[in-house]
């Protein structure tokens, strides 16, 4: 009985396609230097978590439903008695994904959530912070189709990191570029 591991097309794509490409495009001497993703973390802060507690348990519910992955709750580190916060309270959603589950998401997050934007022209390519990590803020979740938008309350919006292996910023935009991530374009006026 052989049993078949599951790769997702993306997590092929980037085997098949993008190493060759960024070993031609840096010079690499090794295909251990050409970045890779590590994780991809959900991140969810619930305005008015402090005095409804029912706003954190659906946030949980959502992203738990659009990452296809439990989410854990976020808890307040310290207390800050005008907004009514008491350390070790929930006040968010986060969730992080590796490997099969991770590439499963971006594959989702590029062709069909991103497109469902209103006016959507791409996203920022200055949201690079240094050392290969890419942070992408994305204001409503409903455009992801996991979530019904009848039983939806509340808008919330979220963060997403995409955290690489990638030295620079170039290598990373690089690589997000070839999986696919919809970067805007800079038009150069003559």
């Amino acid at each position: 009985m052989s049993k078949t591991k599951y790769t997702p097309r993306l997590a092929k794509r980037y085997q098949d396609e993008i190493i060759p490409a960024l070993v031609k495009e840096f010079k690499y001497t090794s295909v251990m230097q050409v970045p890779r993703l590590l994780k991809i973390c959900l991140n969810q802060g619930v305005n008015g978590a402090t005095s409804d507690k029912k706003l954190v348990d659906i946030a949980l519910n959502e992203m738990t439903a659009i990452a296809g992955q439990k989410s854990v709750s976020s808890l307040a580190k310290k207390a800050i008695s005008n907004f009514k916060l008491r350390e070790g309270m929930p006040i968010g959603a986060r969730v992080t994904l590796r490997r099969e589950r991770m590439y499963e998401f971006l594959d989702r997050l590029v062709s069909v959530s991103l497109p469902r934007v209103r006016d959507f022209k791409g996203i920022n390519n200055k949201a690079f912070d240094g050392r290969g990590n890419y942070t992408l803020g994305i204001k409503e979740q409903i455009i992801f189709p996991e979530i019904e938008i009848d039983k939806v309350t509340k808008m919330n919006g979220m963060d997403i990191t995409f955290v690489t292996t990638a030295r620079t910023n170039e290598e990373a935009y690089a690589l997000l570029e070839k999986l696919g991530m919809p970067f805007k374009k800079e038009i150069k006026e003559a």
